[in-house]
């Protein structure tokens, strides 16, 4: 089952048990996913790495979001976002732990031969590839640096 199907599947269940907070983040994967299909150059089906940048890309939106309005006293609305969040990570792979991404870059480490800061572009860039979907970029770049430093 595509992640277009499974989206259309659960607005429908959504829609059933009247759950607005999860339809209003299920109809925006929609709206993206649709984006995705039509926009200039597309093919009409949607690589698996593109759907999980997309997703990644929506979490972190939101999250953003929601320290903005944490900062600003409005708990209602960072509610609202975080709730959105946790309807929209569902559908990332799952993330990988602190000790096995710290396994992960390490071995990257090894693997370039980078023993300072000053490579830390060199392990960022395969480690970014590597990791992708598994891991956030931020905890990936903390992690590296911490390892070279």
């Amino acid at each position: 089952m595509t992640l277009t199907d499974r989206i259309n599947n659960d607005i429908k269940e959504a829609m059933k048990a009247k759950e607005s907070v999860r339809l209003e983040a299920l109809r925006a994967i929609k709206a993206e996913l649709l984006l995705m299909k039509t926009s200039a150059g597309a093919t009409g089906e949607i690589p698996e790495a593109e759907a999980v940048k997309m997703l990644q890309k929506m979490v972190k939106q939101r999250k953003e979001s929601a320290e903005i309005y944490k900062s600003q006293n409005r708990d209602d609305l960072y509610a609202q976002e975080m709730a959105q969040v946790s309807f929209i990570q569902p559908y990332l792979p799952s993330q990988m732990s602190d000790a096995e991404l710290t396994a992960a870059i390490q071995e990257i480490i090894e693997r370039t031969g980078a023993s300072s800061l000053k490579e830390l572009g060199k392990v960022m860039g395969i480690a970014s590839k590597e990791l992708a979907g598994k891991a956030e970029g931020k905890a990936i770049s903390e992690k590296v640096k911490v390892l070279l430093s």
